[in-house]
């Protein structure tokens, strides 16, 4: 198959799949989802996904309706049935199905699935960023349906000719992007913001992490400013499909470009275990 959806053991092509319109992702978003690159098959950190799927599951109080061994059984299953190894995996979990109504509905929750083509971008070259406000609610940390703030920032950058927008809250405070994770290299240490309520914490911002401990890279995960950011030796966004990129402008200025060996260790580091890890 060339593209597959699935809902609750229903699946086949993606344009052909329907789900019913009293679904509770219809009107409220209510539900969360995960989402990773897959190569030759092999989807990148699966257990690490599929932890964060029931975390976010958790907080809303959904019951996801598979065991996590489950959920990776079938994931596995379904990359199968697909003409190419190289995909992007995702998964999300709504509430139910019922009349809207905003409490809580009773029964059981709904599983979606669709797998799509995907290249891994492996970060060669450096991207253009821009800013805005966050002004998005206060529970980041939930990989929540509820997007269109994301969405909105998506799209201005796609407008600004960048391939990112960094959001920042009242003071200034740098919290992370549209839809990936950001970090400063400042004095030869990689600086991320705290996985607390205001970010989502990246499984590519855990594995940066991790890559700076092999490469003995201090670690300093605190807040930081947009003008820390401006000011910093280097700007790097990171996500599953794109664990390491370089940024080279912010709100057309140039940014970074003061510490490219060491980005390069890290692009490098962290590309390698992800491509050994599906190989």
């Amino acid at each position: 198959m060339k593209t597959l959806g699935y809902y609750n053991g229903t699946w086949g092509p993606l344009e052909e799949m329907t789900v019913p319109m009293n679904d509770r992702a219809s009107w409220f978003g209510d539900g969360v989802y995960d989402a990773g690159p897959a190569r030759n098959y092999r989807m990148f950190a699966m257990d690490e996904h599929i932890d964060r799927f029931f975390r976010s599951a958790a907080a809303l109080e959904i019951e996801v309706p598979v065991t996590k061994s489950e959920l990776a059984d079938l994931l596995e299953d379904l990359m199968r049935k697909m003409d190419t190894g190289d995909l992007l995996v995702y998964f999300q979990v709504t509430r139910g199905t019922a009349p809207r109504n905003h409490v809580f509905c009773q029964g059981p929750a709904n599983l979606w699935v669709t797998l799509v083509p995907y290249e891994i971008d492996e970060g060669h070259t450096p991207v253009k960023l821009i800013t805005a406000e966050d002004t998005r609610f206060f529970h980041c940390n939930v990989k929540t349906l509820n997007l269109i703030p994301s969405v909105m920032a998506a799209e201005a950058a796609k407008r600004a000719g960048a391939y990112e927008t960094v959001l920042y809250r009242p003071g200034g405070r740098v919290t992370e992007c549209a839809h990936s994770n950001v970090h400063i290299i400042e004095d030869g240490a990689f600086v991320t913001a705290p996985a607390d309520n205001l970010i989502l914490p990246g499984i590519g911002r855990a594995h940066l992490i991790a890559a700076c401990g092999r490469l003995g890279i201090p670690v300093r995960e605190e807040p930081y400013t947009l003008d820390r950011l401006r000011a910093a030796d280097e700007v790097i966004v990171s996500s599953s499909g794109t664990p390491c990129m370089r940024a080279c402008e912010l709100d057309g200025a140039s940014v970074g470009g003061k510490a490219g060996e060491l980005v390069e260790a890290l692009r490098a580091s962290v590309v390698n275990e992800l491509l050994t890890a599906t190989a």
